[in-house]
């Protein structure tokens, strides 16, 4: 097992990018759990500082404690419904951009490679053509620089760590990864490079497609 220290971020205690009677959407900052974990230590998350203001939320998905970007959570058990069966069913629309190691040779492509634990190393995931889950990625390369590229993920499963072993099955490990990335591709970043940039989908009542995006909080440039 990988022990990781956590000393998440106190503030702003939460960010809303948007609330209504039914739903929260919020700018997760990296290093804060999107749940609580199993130890005491582990207890202060997103939710649970959403829960002590707002006590009928329900997590719907969660990002990575590395992952920073969009989320979203239910206000009451209907909309939890609706949008748990918008994201099983694979009907929302996720952006995330990631700074990795290394240049692609091509522009883009796709990775669909099945991912389940690394019980062993957990938290750890791993490719597994035995164990694994069905996970797909699409992603594309939008800058290349000297020792680092700038890519635009599209994940269409949403397995655990499924950006992160993905991109380190490409060889291009995300910079700052401190599970997955070794020697440069780890000093090059103070925290993991991975922003969940845009999120998609329906309103659970109005059935509006609703669209909500925020900055990465590390240069894109």
């Amino acid at each position: 097992m990988v022990l990781l220290r956590y000393d998440p971020p106190t503030a702003p205690q939460f960010e809303v990018l948007y609330q209504d009677n039914s739903l929260i959407v919020l700018n997760k900052p990296s290093g804060l759990l999107t749940v609580p974990g199993r130890e005491l230590v582990h207890r202060d998350s997103l939710s649970y500082r959403v829960q002590r203001v707002y006590p009928t939320v329900q997590v719907v998905h969660r990002l990575d404690m590395a992952t920073s970007g969009v989320i979203v959570m239910a206000l009451h058990p209907k909309a939890h419904r609706e949008l748990n069966r918008q994201f099983r069913e694979r009907e929302t629309a996720k952006r995330y951009y990631a700074w990795v190691y290394g240049r692609p040779e091509q522009d883009g492509g796709s990775i669909a490679l099945p991912l389940c634990c690394d019980w062993p190393n957990r938290p750890r995931h791993m490719v597994s053509l035995e164990h694994g889950k069905h996970a797909l990625t699409h992603w594309r390369c939008l800058k290349r620089l000297a020792d680092r590229s700038l890519l635009e993920l599209t994940p269409i499963t949403g397995r655990s760590h499924q950006l992160r072993v993905h991109m380190l099955s490409l060889g291009h490990p995300i910079l700052g990864d401190n599970l997955y990335a070794q020697g440069p591709a780890l000093e090059m970043a103070p925290q993991l490079q991975l922003h969940a940039a845009l999120l998609e989908f329906r309103h659970p009542r109005t059935k509006q497609w609703l669209s909500f995006s925020t900055t990465a909080p590390f240069s894109m440039e």
